[in-house]
């Protein structure tokens, strides 16, 4: 083999590397996930889930303020719709007026030389009350959608079909117990009928309440992150029931997170 042979083999393999190493670890902008929003109008509770294909999800995907709403913005993911969402539910703007106006402000910017589309992206909101609205844009990833409970809603891309949302609806509404525990059945049902269809890597899930939290000033109930692991459902539900019986009960937090009353 001559030196212009050999150097062109190498290049070829070193290609070759680079493009396993870009497939292993996908780009976070387009990352195929599902989340759920669900309030209990037993306790007040607010909380959100959501599991992806992608490293430490949680961090770009959930966004909740006690007595003021939740969110979540993924598929082409553009963070800062968490805290605008958050900052018109502190107005008292309804859930679909907050998407209409948070789409229509959107200056759908390039990134890295490349165009995300605002017609790609995925966004949920819900306020204090369980009302709430969702959008999935033309351009999301297949297959990608959101369906709506009484008091949740479903959304993902990069899904195995319907069913995931279908099925995170519908273990919402059927699992009894703490808002936590229903949110991470939520979960369980979308990942049982196929989930994200590249795999799993991680997930995340938070309930707020007001001054609720585990210590005093604290509207936090619970945030649980697992960011790289084969099965991270299964550990965030070994999080989550391991967290209920340590729960105190405190005044005008009886049965937040499983609390005795």
């Amino acid at each position: 083999m001559d030196r212009k042979t050999g150097a062109l083999a190498l290049a070829l393999v070193c290609s070759a590397a680079l493009l396993t190493h870009a497939a292993d670890h996908q780009d976070p902008l387009g990352t195929g996930t599902f989340s759920i929003l669900g309030y209990d109008p037993d306790t007040g509770e607010l909380g959100a889930a959501v599991q992806s294909r992608v490293f430490s999800v949680g961090n770009g995907v959930l966004w909740a303020e006690a007595g003021v709403g939740v969110a979540a913005t993924q598929a082409i993911v553009d963070v800062s719709y968490g805290p605008k969402a958050l900052a018109l539910l502190r107005t008292g703007l309804a859930p679909d007026a907050i998407i209409k106006t948070i789409l229509d402000g959107d200056p759908d910017p390039g990134y890295a030389g490349q165009r995300w589309p605002k017609a790609g992206r995925q966004f949920a909101v819900m306020n204090p009350k369980g009302e709430y609205a969702a959008y999935t844009g033309p351009q999301a990833d297949a297959w990608a959608g959101n369906k709506g409970g009484k008091f949740c809603t479903a959304q993902g891309n990069i899904l195995a079909g319907a069913a995931v949302v279908d099925n995170m609806v519908k273990n919402f509404e059927e699992t009894k117990g703490a808002l936590s525990l229903r949110l991470v059945a939520a979960l369980e049902g979308g990942q049982a009928a196929g989930g994200d269809k590249r795999g799993q890597e991680s997930a995340a899930l938070i309930v707020v309440k007001k001054d609720c939290g585990v210590w005093l000033h604290n509207d936090t109930v619970l945030r649980l992150q697992v960011d790289d692991n084969p099965e991270p459902i299964k550990e965030l539900r070994r999080l989550v029931e391991m967290s209920i019986p340590r729960r105190r009960a405190r005044p005008g937090c009886e049965g937040v997170n499983g609390a005795p009353r």
